[in-house]
């Protein structure tokens, strides 16, 4: 009867061993994130328009031969609109 206890108690052990296993590795691949998402979005949102702008003023200022700070004039959006539509009728 000896031999059997022993057998059931390295039976248990090893069933505890793997439970620790479990959850150990539950816990080492549970990660905190730093960033959360929502300030990820921001961000992101951000690097858009940052783009945005720059791409406007790169297109502009070097391949249209002008200043690049007068892409952000009102005047010179609506030059443009009235150059896209020039031949289209309004109604």
């Amino acid at each position: 009867m000896n031999e059997q206890q022993r057998e059931e108690n390295r039976e248990s052990k090893e069933k505890v061993q793997k439970d620790e296993t479990r959850t150990e590795r539950r816990f080492r691949f549970q990660r905190t994130r730093l960033i959360p998402i929502w300030l990820r979005l921001i961000i992101v949102a951000v690097l858009m328009a940052i783009s945005l702008a720059a791409g406007a003023m790169i297109g502009y200022g070097a391949i249209g031969g002008r200043n690049p700070f007068e892409v952000f004039q009102r005047s010179t959006w609506q030059h443009i609109i009235d150059f896209v539509e020039k031949g289209t009728q309004r109604k």
